[in-house]
């Protein structure tokens, strides 16, 4: 463990790999373009230029630190260079920022503003290049774009997509899709990844908050919302509170004020996939066929698979995820009892996940023609509603959920956080394969932020191989090892983005920090702990709806109404 200088202080090196971490550690904030610590080094900006003795000016993202380095950070040299860096990529930038989506919230402004840029030197000479508007989830505007490569990087890198990538050379390098095909033709997945860590408005959500104003002010529709679980500890960031905060009564109380009928939380359509996934995992593990299970919670994934693994879609539950399955719900049977018709109820999912607006477009989510559930907006865009109707969200009172939708229980909570599905699974698991309670409810080997988990958990001497996957690389990996024979499980649990739903890319877009990832995590953890039920099956309105609406899990009913089927959408060679 050696020592560098960092600004005329002395810094202990503690394993870093690079001068940009020895200096952040250190209490600087040096500014960046095109680094994330979870993808490769790109180097583009030039914006974390520092000046190191015998060296002169370097990027500090790609030196590596030595012992005995002397580091300036702010010298005039290192402060011209950063600004005209900033000059050059503004000049081929679109500047109209008061109309852009990113707004407020977007690093190259807050750059220009932190170093005082406050004229371009520099002519702007690019055409302007047509706006990319067919996707379902993202909207790529390359006149923002400053090719700083990190959506390249997310989607091969992280996702193993690649479904972005440089073309051209010099001047004319933009960022685009192969052939510059329009998104909706490619192989993407929806999952917004793209979007979350893009530091400008080049690729942006698709916004439906008029879509949802509307549906709200029609008074012909009776208009119901379900929160997904990760909603509830991230939505606080965007006023404020700090990340992993739980405010599930103050939003029930903010989407009243907005004039919503009835509000659900997903985690109650979390605890029914539970007592249905169990169900099926108990008996392809007892009669050895279409081992091992995945997970189908997660549309990204789903899609995932149907594009590049359609031999895998017979291991798929057959489970809807808790989204779709609140919806069918809702629709087939919670309609009759209030005495509306279906057509005339309205259902707004808020979703950390941009893949869910996809997967509500699914032709198999269907009830006599019109969507399950009609409308998917995200966090982001819910705060900025709430923001819009004026309302102050810090200082709302808690309300309670609607019921029957309403009671939940820890299981179904913490399916928000990677390896939750998995945790919750194995709580109803243990208990019917050894006809004994649970007592300790914390399955610690499928918990943590590793991209690829694998453990083996013996129950009634019966030892479960499972696999816990975020990111859709490390599902790749998996897939090719299980093709080789190299490896073999029982249960593989998948999401596609980074932590699970917590990261998802329709969260507050400090969703690209790790560590406010960790505690959105354990504010779901904090939240199962503090319910007085932890278990699916312990839920008394579960037991309920099975008694009064769907008979007993998989019942004909119940794969009626909470199972799906799925489609190879392979492109042939």
């Amino acid at each position: 463990m050696g020592w560098l200088m960092v600004n005329g202080k002395s810094v202990t090196l503690n394993g870093e790999t690079s001068v940009l971490e020895v200096v952040r550690n250190a209490g600087v904030d040096i500014p960046t373009l095109c680094h994330h610590p979870d993808l490769s080094v790109y180097g583009a900006c030039r914006m974390c230029l520092v000046d190191i003795d015998g060296r002169g000016i370097v990027a500090a993202c790609h030196t590596p630190p030595e012992e005995g380095m002397v580091i300036r950070t702010n010298t005039a040299m290192v402060r011209r260079l950063r600004k005209m860096a900033l000059e050059l990529i503004l000049a081929r930038h679109d500047g109209e920022c008061t109309t852009c989506d990113r707004s407020g919230n977007c690093k190259l402004q807050e750059y220009a503003h932190r170093f005082g840029v406050d004229d371009v030197r520099f002519e702007r000479t690019e055409e302007r290049l047509p706006i990319d508007n067919s996707g379902v989830t993202v909207i790529r505007d390359p006149n923002k774009c400053i090719l700083c490569g990190e959506c390249v990087r997310m989607c091969g890198e992280l996702q193993g997509i690649g479904v972005l990538d440089f073309a051209h050379r010099g001047s004319d390098m933009v960022v685009s899709t192969a052939f510059n095909q329009d998104i909706r033709e490619t192989d993407c997945v929806n999952c917004g990844q793209c979007a979350a860590i893009c530091p400008t408005g080049a690729l942006t959500i698709r916004s439906q908050i008029q879509e949802a104003w509307d549906a709200i002010n029609d008074s012909t529709k009776t208009v119901v919302v379900q929160i997904a679980p990760a909603v509830r500890v991230a939505i606080g960031e965007e006023f404020n509170l700090p990340p992993g905060q739980s405010s599930m009564g103050q939003l029930v109380t903010a989407l009243r004020t907005m004039g919503v009928s009835k509000v659900f939380d997903t985690s109650f359509a979390a605890d029914i996939t539970v007592i249905e996934e169990t169900k099926e995992f108990i008996e392809r593990v007892q009669s050895g066929q279409n081992i091992p299970q995945f997970t189908s919670c997660c549309p990204a994934w789903v899609k995932y698979a149907e594009q590049f693994y359609p031999e895998y879609l017979d291991n798929l539950s057959s489970c809807r995820s808790p989204q779709q399955m609140l919806g069918s719900l809702v629709k087939k049977h919670y309609s009759k009892e209030l005495g509306i018709p279906a057509q005339d109820l309205f259902m707004i999912s808020i979703m950390p996940c941009t893949a869910k607006k996809f997967e509500a477009q699914r032709d198999e989510f269907t009830t006599d023609g019109a969507p399950d559930v009609d409308l998917v907006i995200t966090t982001q865009e819910l705060a900025r509603m709430i923001k819009e109707a004026g309302i102050d969200y810090p200082s709302l009172e808690e309300t309670p959920l609607d019921q029957p939708f309403g009671f939940v229980t820890g299981a179904g909570i913490i399916f928000g956080v990677t390896g939750g599905v998995s945790e919750a699974v194995l709580r109803q698991a243990y208990e019917i394969l050894t006809e004994q309670e649970l007592k300790d409810v914390v399955f610690s080997d499928v918990r943590g932020y590793e991209g690829l988990r694998s453990c083996e958990i013996v129950i009634n001497e019966m030892p479960i191989r499972l696999a816990v996957v975020n990111g859709l690389a490390n599902a790749k990996k998996v897939l090719e090892d299980m093709r080789a024979g190299k490896v073999h499980y029982h249960l593989v649990e998948v999401m596609a983005c980074p932590g699970g739903c917590i990261g998802g890319a329709g969260q507050p877009i400090t969703n690209v920090n790790r560590h406010v990832r960790y505690e959105r995590g354990a504010g779901l953890y904090r939240d199962d702990k503090r319910l007085p039920m932890h278990k699916s099956q312990q839920n008394p309105a579960v037991a309920a709806l099975y008694e009064n609406w769907l008979g007993y899990p998989g019942s004909k009913t119940a794969h009626e109404t909470l199972h799906t089927t799925y489609t190879c959408r392979k492109k042939s060679n």
